[in-house]
This record gives structure tokens, sequence and C-alpha cells, in this order.
């Protein structure tokens, strides 16, 4: 039996006010999806968001479906 866990992966809202959005960091989402892959998961798909923070500002996100059996 498989089973599935969805996570949203984003940066801190302090870039996007700073900077006026905030990008993802490959090497930080790069850590995040190591810590989970030696837990076991893989990534079945992700989809990247634009998601609003505070009116004014917007912070790239993605949400990620993982699967392990």
């Amino acid at each position: 039996m498989k089973e599935y866990k969805v996570i949203i992966y984003q940066e801190n809202l302090i870039s996007s006010i700073l900077l006026g959005s905030a990008k993802v960091d490959p090497i930080k989402f790069t850590a995040f999806l190591n810590k989970h892959a030696q837990q076991g998961w893989r990534v079945v798909t992700m989809e990247k968001d634009l998601r609003r923070a505070l009116l004014f500002w917007s912070r790239e996100a993605y949400i990620v479906i993982l699967e392990r059996e």
C-alpha cells in the first residue's frame, strides 16, 4: 500500500517584504527534498504557485506531492 503526503515549500515572508517578491532558493529546496527522500518519500509531481503575501507582496511556492511504500 502506498502512502501520500502533500507539502508546500515557500520562502519566508521577510524576503518578500524586503525585495518585493521572493524566489525559491534552489539550494534550500534541494536540502528540503533530500530530507524527505531520506525518510523514504519520492516526488510524484509538483506545481509552482505564486502566493500573495500581505496585499502588496508575493512569494514563490511549490506544492509537492510525495509518495512512499
